[in-house]
């Protein structure tokens, strides 16, 4: 079989799948609007022994859109929710070949909370394919070719730097930490590292004035973004630690929303800061932050 994943597509009709097929795609046979009403919807990809895919990332606004496109990522050109009433949410990739990027070789769709991937080298992609539509929660998974850590975080609360972040190798979390609450568009950001020495080795949220300075004096390092900016409710700050932490690498980091969801990741061994980045936000959804070493 040949190693890399090197192209992907989008079918929503019989007709597209029948184009896919015969241009040598294969489909994962999960349906991406699965419960939602929408059109049946399913991703496909293709193998190659070179020009390896390193990024996916998804969007759900014009101005999540903009930053990809100046980046040079491969927007597919169909409606991920199409007919199911939820955002218009788009699939991009692209072939990167610095440091940061390592080629994705096996890609998986879970409709359920397959958290128990975690422990087999997979990627949650934090995305929901069903996202503001009825349904599944749908979710992309990907594994690369070597095992990779996160070795760098940052966060942003607007979409003017996007591009630079994107050709610097950041991954952008496909969640809005914000949803839900208003405010800005405020999203966390990672870098991943085949190097376990220089990974992140602990994450900590601050949901008060008090946890900063307890942070702080604990020698984390604050991503210097609230989280919760412009909603009105708590200052809501990520930190992280690469040294003095006796905890291992962290591998993956990804977003759960509701305290109900959480309970197969925890059950596997991930761990859930349990403090929601929409505190004090009381109409939002509870959005929590995971991590796996």
């Amino acid at each position: 079989m040949s190693q890399y994943i090197t192209d992907l597509g989008v079918s929503l009709s019989p007709n597209d799948e029948s184009q896919l097929r015969a241009q040598g795609f294969s489909k994962i046979n999960v349906d991406l609007n699965k419960g939602a009403g929408g059109k049946s919807t399913y991703l496909w990809y293709k193998r190659g022994d070179s020009g390896a895919i390193t990024r996916i990332q998804f969007s759900f606004t014009d101005q999540m859109n903009e930053g990809l496109n100046r980046a040079g990522y491969q927007k597919i050109d169909k409606n991920l929710n199409a007919g199911a009433g939820g955002n218009d949410l788009y699939l991009w990739f692209f072939k990167g070949s610095s440091e940061y990027h390592v080629p994705i070789v096996n890609l998986d769709v879970s409709t359920t909370d397959e958290a128990q991937k975690f422990k087999f080298g997979w990627e949650r992609l934090a995305s929901d394919l069903n996202r503001k539509a009825r349904g599944y929660q749908i979710f992309v998974w990907v594994k690369r070719e070597k095992p990779t850590y996160i070795c760098d975080v940052t966060a942003t609360s607007d979409f003017q730097g996007d591009d630079d972040y994107f050709n610097n190798g950041y991954i952008r979390v496909g969640e809005d930490t914000n949803r839900g609450a208003g405010g800005a568009y405020v999203f966390i950001w990672y870098r991943e590292t085949t190097k376990p020495e220089e990974a992140i080795r602990d994450l900590q949220v601050s949901i008060s004035d008090e946890e900063y300075e307890r942070f702080q004096a604990q020698q984390y390092t604050p991503v210097n973004t609230d989280l919760n900016k412009g909603t009105g409710g708590n200052p809501v700050f990520l930190w992280y630690k690469k040294d003095g932490s006796s905890g291992g690498s962290i591998k993956d980091v990804t977003l759960v929303v509701t305290r109900e969801d959480v309970r197969p990741f925890k059950a596997v061994g991930v761990e859930v800061i349990p403090k929601s980045l929409n505190t004090g936000n009381s109409r939002a959804p509870e959005l929590f932050l995971c991590f796996y070493r």
